[in-house]
């Protein structure tokens, strides 16, 4: 071969290798997010009986709403029991629950659900009701591919059994995907202490009882599962980090230092809560502990959402619980979605009670029943100064304030003897018991009101006279000794003034 020509042919070649290199540049690192809810139990946002409470669509909506804008793939799943609080909606709220399922639907929508699983709460207005809502759903042993962009490929598993999890896995990793989520229909304590599965994640999403989702978990082990904190109060992201598009991924074992600081922030921001919820405690103090509270709930999130290092040439994912707190920024639209069920929701209601409401039965022969405040008032005069300067007189005004006082879910909590023999059982009729008057906590008093005994009423101060209505969901941070010391006063469980009197039964007609 001529010089010059084998000079020319390598030159080529070096040409046609270096052009090779340029057209195989290594694969760029992509992030994904997935979204995901369980058990929100008919819930559109807290109650508000105590300041500072979790949750709420709206500011859930603008979590995953804001995330899209980021131009990065992101999946929002429900893993379901979302449209109902219970399998059986009795007649007269009927309305109501319907009215909540429609809106949780179209916020939902707003927020892009890819898909959802059906829970037995999904269905307590039937398989028609619910399906005629229009959402995406996953049938059970089904699983839904998702697009992670540039090939690589994530699967969402909804299963029933822990039997399902092997051939709908196989078929997922067939199918190309490279992480698998699996939506598990058991408790937590049953997944978690499952041998290693065969999916990357799994979530546990239905609780075994009331209280057993009252905090999100996670545990670390062969297969990392999780529990959500229920009715909306938390949501979990998983956040995937993608450098091989066919290597399985693995979960970031460099969170498990983040995991124990955010854990040790969560209860100095439960214990600022309480603080908060101290019963009439000065405007001022309450003002300076809401500011600290915001404060390290700040500092809660910016530590959750500092990026992680992530080990170079693997595909690698981490899972971040996000409690929905008052202060969080909510989506427009959302608001607007909540807004008009408050509104239409009272309308429904009142509406229903002046077509088919009935009163209260009367009390059984030899049984007490519901007299009202008034009937008290003759006996027990320095016994209602003390109440009247309570917040229990203003229970049934703090609704009205809010347009909230024909709403199903809040009324019986805010009257008394709701649902209860000579009570109050017609959101349309609650003069003279719009108010926690003396029967929400001494009990029904009508035999007490005709022979005046020790023996024939409550004395009011056990915790069960109160754990009605101050329970886990509405008071969070109830503490019997605390609260009862704010609603006691001279002639109501304390001594009157020394040279007081306690007035003489007046024997004018009873007031009822």
């Amino acid at each position: 071969m001529r010089p010059l020509l084998a000079i020319a042919l390598f030159g080529a070649l070096l040409g046609c290798a270096t052009r090779e290199k340029e057209v195989r540049p290594a694969p760029a690192v992509r992030h994904a997010r997935l979204f995901v809810t369980a058990e929100l139990k008919g819930y559109l946002g807290p109650c508000g009986c105590s300041e500072n409470m979790r949750g709420g669509i709206a500011r859930t909506a603008f979590q995953v709403v804001e995330a899209r804008k980021t131009g990065e793939p992101v999946f929002f799943i429900d893993s379901g029991d979302a449209l109902f609080g219970t399998t059986d909606v009795p007649a007269e709220a009927v309305p109501q629950q319907e009215r909540k399922a429609r809106a949780l639907a179209d916020a939902f929508k707003l927020m892009g659900l890819q898909s959802r699983a059906v829970g037995p709460l999904d269905d307590a207005r039937g398989p028609a009701f619910r399906t005629a809502l229009g959402l995406p759903e996953l049938p059970p042993s089904q699983l839904q591919l998702l697009d992670l962009g540039g090939g690589a490929k994530a699967a969402v598993i909804n299963a029933d059994s822990l039997d399902q999890l092997v051939p709908r896995a196989a078929a997922a990793r067939s199918a190309g995907a490279s992480f698998v989520l699996a939506l598990i229909q058991l408790p937590f304590d049953v997944v978690s202490k499952a041998a290693a599965l065969p999916v990357d994640f799994a979530i546990a999403t239905r609780s075994k009882d009331e209280f057993s989702s009252e905090a999100s978990k996670l545990v670390r082990g062969a297969t990392p599962v999780a529990q959500l904190q229920s009715k909306g109060r938390t949501l979990l992201t998983i956040e995937l980090t993608v450098n091989d598009n066919a290597a399985k991924f693995e979960l970031l074992r460099g969170a498990a230092d983040a995991e124990r600081e955010l854990a040790a922030l969560d209860q100095r921001i439960e214990l600022l809560r309480a603080q908060v919820n101290e019963p009439m405690l000065a405007e001022q103090l309450k003002a300076l502990r809401k500011a600290k509270l915001e404060e390290v709930i700040g500092r809660r999130e910016a530590l959750a959402a500092a990026p992680l290092p992530e080990p170079a040439g693997k595909n690698v994912f981490a899972v971040r619980f996000i409690p929905i707190e008052a202060n969080f920024p909510t989506l427009p639209a959302a608001v607007e979605l909540v807004t008009a069920y408050d509104r239409d929701v009272g309308q429904l209601n009142l509406q229903y009670a002046k077509e088919h409401g009935r009163d209260c039965p009367a009390p059984e022969k030899g049984k007490a029943g519901y007299v009202g405040n008034a009937a008290c008032l003759d006996c027990h005069e320095e016994a209602f100064e003390v109440w009247k300067a309570s917040k229990h007189a203003e229970a049934y005004p703090t609704l009205e304030k809010i347009g909230k006082n024909h709403h199903l879910d809040c009324i019986g909590c805010h009257v008394t003897g709701w649902q209860q023999p000579g009570g109050t059982c017609r959101i349309d009729r609650v003069t003279g018991r719009d108010h926690v008057g003396c029967e929400s906590c001494h009990g029904p008093g009508s035999l007490h009101v005709a022979d005046a005994s020790a023996h024939n009423i409550d004395k009011g101060n056990q915790p069960k006279a109160c754990l009605g209505c101050h329970d886990v969901e509405n008071s969070p941070h109830f503490v019997f000794e605390g609260y009862v010391a704010k609603i006691l006063g001279p002639g109501h469980g304390q001594p009157l003034p020394e040279g007081a009197s306690k007035p003489e039964p007046s024997k004018k007609p009873r007031r009822n």
